[in-house]
């Protein structure tokens, strides 16, 4: 992965992508279809694990077999939205350890404003995967690598479902050290900050609410 961007082409992504963006598309079938997408962009994005080798023995015979190496990998959820994609990667990576980042938008400065970390220790030997559905303006995405790299990290991806191009550019402005992988490039933001053609608001249509 080293292209700033990975848009994850596979046919079952972009199937299930478009049934989540069907505005008919159910809250339970939004949140199970989240869960589907995010594993398999998940497989993506962690291509790059450090691996080591251990010795197993099979019925046959002793063999050196790859197995992870290192610390266990940091998966850190934007809330709120982002909570929704923690168990897919975890379905993958189960033993990773899940710190979180809530941030809220000032509504006279229009910057984000920090009201919840707490993440894992030594952050700087982990792999961390950032993970939020919608990469619109970039700017709570742009902060939230801020306080994970004043945090330790140096080993940093971020996994979205829908990318805007102004988010992409804005993080890549910001971050260019951290690979973004998402399942699409949308065409751009709306007056309001939302991505067009998108699938409205990730958190409300995953929770139900308004």
């Amino acid at each position: 992965m080293s292209e700033h961007l990975t848009v994850v082409e596979h046919p079952l992504v972009q199937h299930k992508l478009t049934l989540m963006r069907d505005k008919a598309t159910s809250t339970s079938e939004f949140r199970r279809l989240l869960h589907e997408i995010t594993q398999l962009l998940a497989y993506e994005i962690t291509r790059e694990l450090p691996v080591t080798t251990t010795k197993v023995e099979t019925p046959l015979e002793v063999i050196d077999a790859p197995k992870l190496a290192g610390k266990k990998l940091a998966l850190v959820s934007i809330l709120r939205a982002g909570n929704g994609m923690l168990d897919g990667v975890l379905d993958l990576v189960p033993s990773a350890r899940v710190g979180f980042v809530g941030l809220y938008r000032d509504e006279e400065t229009l910057k984000p404003v920090k009201y919840y970390f707490k993440v894992p220790d030594a952050l700087e030997e982990r792999m961390v995967i950032a993970v939020d559905p919608m990469l619109a303006t970039g700017n709570s995405s742009v902060a939230a690598i801020d306080m994970l790299k004043e945090a330790g990290a140096k080993n940093i991806r971020f996994l979205c479902l829908l990318a805007a191009p102004e988010g992409v550019a804005r993080m890549k402005e910001a971050h260019p050290d951290v690979p973004i992988v998402t399942a699409s490039l949308d065409r751009q933001l709306n007056e309001k900050g939302y991505i067009l053609p998108g699938l409205g608001d990730a958190g409300d249509r995953m929770f139900g609410t308004k």
